[in-house]
């Protein structure tokens, strides 16, 4: 017990001679060398700094040439109930109106239908080849006899599911619609259920369906900031079945019908994605176009013609191209920081995101953009490789157009008993001295380009016990009185 007591009486000493530095020693088998190099580098930061690497200079994926910083000019003036404009890559909204009111989407509620097909189709429960038996439920409801868009499939005949498909979404066909909602569900008010548990899954917040076409209903609603995140789910998941969408005509029964979608005939960037109208929802159409590297999806509700409709998509597709542009800022998997840590086997633990982070901004104004990084101001080992360790902000003009988790890259275990322990006394004697014990580094790694700072993340006062100390801290603390009382 003597031994003990001597061997923390000499830590403490060594961490009371090392305090104006507050550094933490290169242990656990690290070389000489090495620990005073980083006894060096820490010496000329301040005493509460963190030591990190700087975060890069963020590239753009495509070159684009600068053209300063001018004004962008307004979106468009159109004449309809609502609408929106959407970087597919990013998901931001770039102009809107009126994106979330509650409007009625005709069939343009055969998007969801198909997404459903094709869903149940990548998990195999139907097939392309299924013969799908075409009711008198289906018929009577939009069917020939009917007033709607049909396919003009017969009463109790049997269709192969792959031209229903077709027939729903060139055709816009009622029969269609409702014939494959009933072989995927049973029956149709079966299958509004399944396409209302979609919604919740794609975060249609503003929808609620009560069938499969898009007859006219109360209850049967959804707004332009839906259909604008199901028609970039259709694109991104399912990219085979949206080519269907850009199909001009198609022929069934011995009748062609043509696509409604009229910019597939005036703009070849236009690929798709679907129309809709009755006489409440007025005219609807929601396109999606690629231009380059770049693709776009616009949403319009409610006009009053169909040419009006294509036109305020026309001019809400150009406006997004012309102005606006997507960078690519960060890679997935490749380190941003390595902040330092306590209580590790390494003195430091790499942070990262997941997924490429990308933003979309207005033309020239690539240079203009903010980054920062948010992580607690002491890092106590274990950490796991993908645990989130902080968060990752860009913003342009004080507004935040991205952010994700900073996670470890690599899993940061504990150290030995040794080297625990003499951390534990540096935390203990650093909180002793800085008082609140939270680290910052303002402004580190400043760039020309994307402007870096830290903002490190405190939550003190969360610990009873050591009320002036982040949670970490307290834990440190508590490890060390722990080990203190042990040796008396």
């Amino acid at each position: 017990m003597k031994l003990l007591q001597q061997l923390v009486l000499i830590l403490v000493l060594s961490a009371t001679l090392s305090a104006n530095t507050f550094a933490k020693p290169a242990h656990h088998g690290k070389a000489k060398a090495a620990a005073k190099q980083e006894q060096t580098a820490k010496t000329e930061q301040p005493a509460d700094a963190v030591q990190a690497a700087a975060m890069p200079t963020p590239a753009p994926a495509v070159a684009h040439p600068v053209v300063g910083n001018g004004p962008v000019p307004p979106p468009p003036n159109l004449d309809a109930k609502s609408w929106l404009l959407m970087d597919y890559t990013t998901g931001q909204v770039l102009a809107e109106n009126n994106a979330d009111a509650r409007v009625e989407p005709a069939s343009i509620t055969k998007v969801m239908t198909a997404y459903i097909v094709s869903a149940e189709l990548a998990k195999g429960k139907i097939k392309l080849d299924d013969q799908v038996f075409i009711s008198e439920n289906a018929w009577r409801s939009g069917g020939a006899s009917t007033e709607g868009s049909t396919s003009f499939l017969a009463v109790n005949s049997k269709v192969p599911l792959k031209d229903l498909l077709y027939g729903m979404i060139i055709q816009s066909g009622n029969d269609a619609a409702i014939a494959l909602a009933e072989h995927v569900a049973g029956s149709e008010a079966t299958f509004a259920e399944l396409m209302n548990q979609y919604a919740a899954q794609l975060h249609m917040a503003g929808s609620h369906f009560t069938n499969a076409s898009g007859l006219p209903d109360p209850n049967h609603y959804s707004t332009a900031h839906d259909i604008a995140l199901l028609a970039r789910a259709v694109v991104h998941d399912y990219p085979e079945d949206y080519k269907i969408y850009a199909i001009k005509e198609f022929e069934w029964n011995g009748i062609t019908q043509h696509n409604r979608n009229t910019l597939l005939w005036r703009d070849p960037s236009v690929d798709g994605i679907k129309t809709g109208h009755t006489k409440d929802a007025g005219f609807c159409l929601t396109t999606s176009a690629k231009r380059g590297d770049e693709r776009l999806i616009a949403v319009v509700m409610g006009t009053p013609s169909e040419k009006q409709r294509a036109d305020d998509n026309q001019s809400l597709l150009n406006y997004g191209f012309r102005f606006y542009e997507t960078h690519k800022l960060y890679d997935a998997g490749k380190p941003l920081a390595q902040p330092e840590l306590w209580k590790g086997a390494q003195n430091t633990i790499a942070l990262g995101v997941a997924d490429d982070v990308l933003t979309t901004v207005p033309r020239g104004r690539y240079n203009d953009l903010k980054a920062s990084m948010e992580v607690p101001g002491r890092l106590i080992a274990p950490y796991t490789k993908g645990q989130q360790v902080g968060t990752l902000k860009v913003a342009l003009d004080g507004k935040t157009l991205a952010e994700r988790p900073l996670i470890a890259l690599a899993d940061a275990p504990e150290a030995g008993f040794w080297g625990r322990m003499s951390d534990g006394v540096l935390l203990w004697w650093k909180g002793d001295k800085a008082g609140t014990g939270v680290a910052v580094v303002p402004n580190l790694a400043e760039g020309t380009k994307c402007g870096r700072s830290w903002k490190i993340a405190t939550n003190v006062g969360a610990d009873p016990q050591y009320p002036d100390v982040t949670p970490r801290d307290a834990q440190a603390l508590r490890e060390w009185e722990a080990m203190r009382r042990a040796a008396e």
